[in-house]
């Protein structure tokens, strides 16, 4: 053999264990449910907690919760910690089954792993109404949930712990932009981190005074005819994040309305709550911009969203062509993660 090849074969030989280990690959089109039946499906649990505020589960002994959550995995998961994952956040409306098993099983045909959690399913010794579930359980809880989540999957020998991508769907979308936050990445993530953060359609009601983030980049994707975004307020909040540290991509989709990937036809529903204005001080208290209320617990929660929420019901609606497009940009985002490790 011609000695010039010599660094070629020794290339090859190089890059052969890296490919052979990326066995994710996303597709757009993405898959359609009916070629995801390969797909290994679990119910699991894992500890969390009650913190009711930041505070609370930053610096107090909040009570523990048991988080409940499925589990979808690669048909060929190995235990060799290959396989990124997605951990997912519902919205006020609660685990749609439609939107939650749909992502999952797609993911997991596309060789990633997607870990669902249902932070209201856990809760219902809280609350079971849809204006109790918004009062009792917080965003604070959901925050606690994603970084058990992010400590569960680390734990599974098939998840690589460094490649997990944290994504939530309106209110969820919320919480996963919170967790961006190194004041609640640094204590809770305890030597780990999440990959990247994915909004969809998240309302940005809260600005945090320490705007410092773990680093990880954020994907905000939003319908410019979705009621319940500010547009300015988003700018606002993408800003801090950019300043703390972390990358910000906006993207928003013309004529798309809140919930384009759920279930129901387009129609007017709920309350607007994209009025709320709150603050996130280093201690981890919040409190109203608009009142000046402190939020430490039930009853100041109830007056501050009482005084902030609309009564005016606000659009919703499946739109699969939004969706396809959302899916290409989710999609592009997690490639990009997966591929920096």
């Amino acid at each position: 053999m011609p000695f010039r090849l010599f660094p070629l074969l020794i290339g090859i030989l190089l890059a052969m264990p890296a490919a052979a280990a990326q066995r994710w690959h996303i597709v757009d089109p993405w898959p359609a449910l009916e070629a995801t039946d390969g797909v290994r499906i679990e119910a699991v649990s894992f500890p969390s907690s009650n913190a009711f505020t930041p505070a609370q589960l930053l610096h107090g002994k909040p009570d523990l919760a048991i988080a409940i959550a499925t589990l979808y995995l690669p048909r060929d998961a190995r235990p060799d910690h290959a396989t990124p994952a997605v951990v997912f956040l519902h919205g006020a409306a609660g685990m749609i089954g439609s939107r939650s098993e749909t992502y999952g099983r797609q993911l997991a045909a596309m060789g990633i792993a997607a870990l669902t959690i249902d932070t209201f399913g856990a809760r219902t010794g809280l609350a079971r109404s849809f204006i109790g579930r918004v009062l009792h359980i917080t965003e604070t809880m959901f925050v606690a949930d994603a970084y058990a989540g992010l400590h569960f999957l680390a734990a599974r020998p098939e998840i690589d712990p460094h490649r997990v991508v944290l994504a939530g769907f309106s209110w969820g979308g919320m919480a996963a932009i919170y967790a961006v936050y190194a004041q609640f990445a640094e204590p809770l993530a305890k030597g780990l981190r999440f990959a990247g953060h994915v909004a969809f359609y998240a309302p940005c009601i809260a600005r945090f005074a320490d705007t410092r983030t773990s680093g990880a980049p954020l994907l905000m994707l939003y319908g410019d005819a979705d009621e319940l975004i500010r547009p300015d307020r988003c700018a606002e909040v993408a800003n801090d994040l950019r300043a703390g540290g972390s990358a910000v991509e906006k993207i928003s989709y013309p004529g798309a309305v809140h919930q384009w990937d759920g279930a129901m036809p387009r129609r007017l529903i709920g309350r607007n709550l994209s009025a709320c204005r709150f603050k996130v001080e280093p201690s981890g208290s919040v409190w109203d911009e608009r009142t000046y209320l402190p939020m430490m617990g039930l009853v100041t929660r109830t007056v501050i969203l009482a005084l902030c929420v609309s009564s005016e019901p606000f659009p919703i609606g499946r739109d699969d062509a939004v969706r396809a497009l959302s899916n290409r940009d989710f999609g592009a985002f997690l490639a990009r993660v997966f591929a920096q490790r």
